[in-house]
């Protein structure tokens, strides 16, 4: 499947636009991260992208076929959608909240099959939770739930899943097991992703493709290593960064440090402030 948005803007009514002149593609197993400041936009973006609220201008497209022309059960079989992760205030059990991705497979009054219920547990046991099959939602870890809503998520059985930030609030171990298995899965079955995402080192980790927004309207699309740079975390961020690799058990990792607030002051003067953290950086102190 290829997922694209065209030209696209948005605002309020009556005020500035939030978003303006967005355009990406994701193509059949790919990633993309979005990445950005709070209030910049992120979560708007995702919703324009999936329909819940209308683009003012560009459009969202699947195959070359514009959003508006695809049937809504056709469109949520394809796309599979995980929210950030709230308490739930039903006491449905871990199976039954995966069962719910099977809706739009499901006529207006059919009940789940025999088969639902087995692809219910498989997606458990894709995200390695099939040991809170029968536990209640509002009682299990703000972890454990984010896995049950992609695993609801997987349930559709999609060509693309999409999560709105997927690791936020979770300690350091849960935001990897998150990444690592959005990142498993779309290898493993073909899956493409969009993420919405805080963290630039977890973009890099597991992205082809990566969008950054900025405060003033403008964004940067494409490869990943391309766009996520410390000239562009600057701007997004209004933080001063380095971007360093390393190798760890045989394999490369990257690390993003923050080390400064810029101020706005430009790039090239900020650089010039922390010369105590520049030298740390690379090894000279």
């Amino acid at each position: 499947m290829t997922f694209e948005v065209r030209n696209a803007s948005f605002g309020y009514k009556g005020g500035k636009m939030i978003l303006s002149n967005i355009s990406f593609s994701v193509e059949k197993g790919e990633i993309l991260s979005i990445l950005g400041s709070n209030g910049v936009g992120k979560t708007t973006l995702l919703r324009c992208t999936l329909g819940f609220q209308p683009w003012k201008k560009g459009a969202t497209y699947i195959d070359g076929m514009e959003w508006a022309k695809w049937k809504n059960q056709e469109i949520w079989k394809k796309i599979g959608y995980v929210p950030q992760a709230k308490r739930s205030a039903f006491s449905y059990t871990a199976e039954e909240m995966v069962l719910l991705g099977r809706n739009a497979h499901l006529g207006l009054l059919s009940q789940p099959s025999k088969e639902d219920m087995k692809l219910a547990e498989k997606c458990l046991e894709m995200v390695g939770m099939e040991r809170l099959k029968g536990k209640l939602c509002n009682e299990i870890s703000g972890g454990e739930l984010q896995m049950v809503l992609i695993a609801r998520a997987l349930a559709t059985d999609p060509e693309m899943l999409i999560l709105d930030e997927p690791e936020s609030n979770l300690d350091f171990k849960n935001q990897l097991i998150v990444i690592n298995t959005i990142r498993d899965i779309c290898e493993r079955e073909g899956i493409s992703s969009i993420i919405n995402t805080h963290y630039p080192e977890h973009a890099i980790a597991i992205s082809e493709k990566a969008l950054v927004l900025n405060r003033d309207g403008s964004n940067v699309f494409g490869d990943a290593k391309a766009v996520i740079t410390e000239k562009n975390l600057r701007k997004a961020f209004d933080v001063d960064v380095r971007i360093r690799s390393f190798e760890a058990d045989g394999k490369m990792h990257t690390c993003v440090l923050p080390i400064g607030i810029i101020n706005n002051l430009e790039p090239e003067v900020v650089d010039g402030i922390f010369p105590k953290q520049d030298a740390l950086i690379h090894g000279v102190a």
